[in-house]
């Protein structure tokens, strides 16, 4: 965290959000571990102390939170985190747990219907009492899609993810903008154009660094597609982008 802070500071950002994973699906992931959030916060504290001149936030990305409520609220209840990230990793698939990263596990004619899967679960998220404020990577299993073979369109999926737009914006939620370290736009300027036409009005911006040399990677792309559908930055730097 102490590096990424200090990448932070080398790009000139004014603000860094630290969204820690919360995954409750322990048999999808071998060696899965607790978020331990006291430990967690005292980091927090320390790179604060350390860096006064860069606004930095708590958080954590609860992973299917609806699946999980009581592990969720657990998490929530541990200590003051200033963002809430909801997502979906893993899915059920054909009786067992499923992460989209696995998606090379798959047959390529087998990617469309687990990408529908996926968003009927984002679905059940978004409508869903979860608390999470701004929803993550939403379509997500884009990064696993077998591109070499099978053409993506998001236009194949627009009933669900407009489904799924409308719901965000029904319970005022944000939509991610997350670049994947500079790699691929999660959700594109399709997705995102769809998000103004539900009324969605709020942007949160994510790199899903991992690491502090992918930190912001893709942010100037990010940041023209989000201007360019009207989405305007606030004061606070880490807060989201509003129309």
């Amino acid at each position: 965290m102490e590096a990424t802070c200090r990448r932070a500071l080398e790009l000139g950002l004014r603000g860094v959000a630290f969204t820690e994973h919360a995954d409750f699906a322990a048999g999808v992931h071998a060696g899965l571990l607790p978020f331990e959030v006291g430990a967690y916060l005292e980091e927090v504290l320390r790179c604060r102390a350390q860096f006064p001149g860069l606004r930095i936030l708590s958080g954590v990305e609860l992973g299917e939170p609806h699946r999980h409520p009581a592990e969720a609220a657990q998490v929530l209840a541990a200590g003051p985190l200033d963002r809430v990230l909801g997502s979906v990793h893993c899915i059920s698939w054909q009786g067992s747990g499923l992460d989209a990263s696995q998606m090379g596990r798959l047959e390529a004619a087998d990617a469309a219907a687990f990408v529908g899967a996926h968003l009927a679960e984002t679905l059940d998220l978004v409508e869903s009492g979860a608390p999470f404020q701004a929803l993550a990577h939403l379509d997500y299993p884009k990064r696993y899609w077998p591109h070499d073979q099978v053409p993506y369109r998001d236009q194949d999926f627009e009933e669900a993810l407009r489904a799924i737009l409308g719901a965000l914006a029904a319970r005022d939620g944000a939509l991610e903008l997350n670049t994947t370290r500079g790699d691929r736009l999660c959700p594109g300027g399709t997705v995102l154009g769809w998000w103004v036409e539900a009324g969605g009005r709020a942007l949160a911006f994510g790199s899903d660094a991992h690491s502090p040399e992918r930190l912001a990677g893709g942010f100037r792309a990010a940041a023209a597609l989000a201007e360019a559908a009207g989405f305007r930055p606030q004061d606070d730097p880490t807060g989201f982008w509003r129309r």
